[in-house]
């Protein structure tokens, strides 16, 4: 078992916080970039207010 501690970060370019590698991500990790559905929903409003 992987410890929670021990997982790659990134942060969320729409709400700012970091978020933790997830089993479902493995293949794609360094495609992720939103830590959820909703911020990628709204990353298009996100780069409007930049």
């Amino acid at each position: 078992m992987i410890k929670k501690h021990g997982l790659p970060t990134k942060i969320c370019p729409v709400c700012q916080r970091p978020f933790t590698w997830r089993k479902k991500w493995e293949k794609v990790w360094d495609e992720v970039r939103y830590c959820s559905d909703r911020c990628r929903k709204y990353r298009k409003i996100a780069s409007q207010h930049e």
